[in-house]
């Protein structure tokens, strides 16, 4: 039963899940207008959906060991796929002139694909992306909504927990993917919002 509910939490909440709601969620509470809800689907397609899609492929072909990648080999492939395709994203967003709230979730989110490659590869050290972004949109969305919003902290530990529960990650990767969560994703959005 506890397998199961670990289980439910790392589908349910994962990163590909909050990063599609997540544009869309900053583009209600910021800007009112439909072109707005507009550029959250191109950061919606460009950071979650096509860099899943390479992912859910690349399982299916044996080249990682499943679609949450655990093996931390196989993520150079995912996350350099997913850069590319939100740099795309977001070079269209800067010569559309998308707004500053849209631009500065983007580059929150590429902050924390650099940092995330960074510890993968440079450190050798295989931290949790779950943690990372489920953390980072508790923050982002209670700098956009307010403080109530981090009531989602409930969620977030939820699939925290989920991940070491499942022996994908020890407790200290869930803990540095929570803190470069807050700290990278969330605080580099909160910087970008006051400078875009």
């Amino acid at each position: 039963m506890i397998k199961k509910i670990a289980r439910g939490a790392t589908e349910v909440l994962a990163p590909w899940v909050w990063v599609v709601l997540l544009p869309f969620a900053v583009a209600a509470a910021t800007e009112s207008d439909w072109k707005t809800v507009l550029w959250g689907f191109v950061v919606a397609l460009t950071a979650s959906v096509i860099p899943m899609a390479v992912i859910v492929r690349g399982a299916r072909k044996g080249k990682w060991d499943g679609h949450h990648v655990t093996n931390r080999e196989g993520r150079l492939v995912p996350l350099v796929t997913a850069g590319a395709s939100l740099a795309a994203g977001t070079v269209i967003m800067v010569l559309g002139g998308a707004p500053g709230s849209m631009l500065a979730l983007a580059g929150s989110m590429f902050a924390s694909l650099i940092v995330s490659m960074a510890i993968t590869f440079g450190l050798k050290w295989k931290i949790s992306l779950h943690a990372a972004v489920a953390w980072a949109a508790v923050v982002t969305l209670a700098i956009v909504y307010g403080p109530w919003w981090l009531l989602l902290a409930l969620p977030s530990a939820l699939v925290a927990w989920s991940r070491v529960e499942l022996g994908d990650h020890t407790t200290a990767q869930v803990l540095a993917g929570s803190a470069m969560g807050v700290v990278v994703g969330g605080g580099s959005f909160w910087l970008l919002t006051l400078s875009l």
